[in-house]
């Protein structure tokens, strides 16, 4: 083999190593991309799990505050329904001294109350929630408040030594309206208790009213 036909198969390699370098460059090359894109997708697919798992988190996290405001509403309106149907005694510590329809000469007609004897000063309590809708001075009854229900019943408290409401006020079961007194025409202290029926009619018996609709057995 001559010189030149030597040069030419050394050239002839050497294009061919060089070829082969550049094809393995490529090879790298694309393998280096491909892992490239392949860790930008993991990347993405990371980010959008998380963002998945806040989402999720973030719509518990509502549900969750969402069914405490049920329960909590839910508990509120039941405890004002407990409070407009609850009833307490309107006195304690007294003896019945007059009833419903008693007749004598303390009245000018049948009684229309009944009265609950007890010392100057035991506090009165309103029998269910209501509204105060009048307080003030009522000729032969004194100091006389009245409570309208939610059923348009109404009740009244008499002779009272003092208020210790007003008119508009919302009273619930048990709270003071005032105290026991001898104001108007009294022959002594005490609470004359009378119910009127939300339809304007004649005063009720205050005893059965007391039993029926409350339970209360005086």
């Amino acid at each position: 083999m001559g010189d030149s036909q030597l040069s030419e198969v050394t050239t002839a390699r050497i294009e061919r190593r060089q070829l082969a370098t550049r094809d393995s460059s490529r090879v790298e090359l694309t393998s280096t991309d491909a892992n490239k894109k392949q860790a930008a997708a993991d990347r993405l697919s990371k980010a959008r799990a998380a963002k998945l798992d806040a989402t999720r988190a973030l719509t518990a996290r509502r549900a969750s505050a969402l069914a405490a405001a049920k329960a909590a509403a839910e508990a509120a309106a039941e405890k004002i329904r407990v409070a407009a149907n609850r009833c307490e005694m309107v006195i304690s510590d007294y003896h019945i001294t007059a009833t419903f329809g008693q007749g004598g000469s303390r009245w000018a007609a049948n009684h229309t109350g009944v009265d609950f004897a007890a010392p100057i000063g035991t506090p009165i309590r309103s029998v269910k929630k209501g509204e105060v809708i009048f307080a003030d001075w009522a000729g032969n009854y004194g100091r006389q408040v009245k409570i309208r229900h939610q059923d348009g019943t109404v009740t009244t408290y008499n002779h009272m030594s003092k208020f210790t409401v007003e008119v508009g006020e919302t009273v619930y079961a048990g709270d003071q309206v005032g105290a026991v007194g001898v104001t108007g025409n009294t022959t002594g202290p005490h609470l004359h208790f009378e119910v009127l029926p939300a339809d304007g009619g004649r005063a009720i018996n205050p005893l059965t009213w007391l039993r029926n609709e409350c339970g209360l057995n005086p």
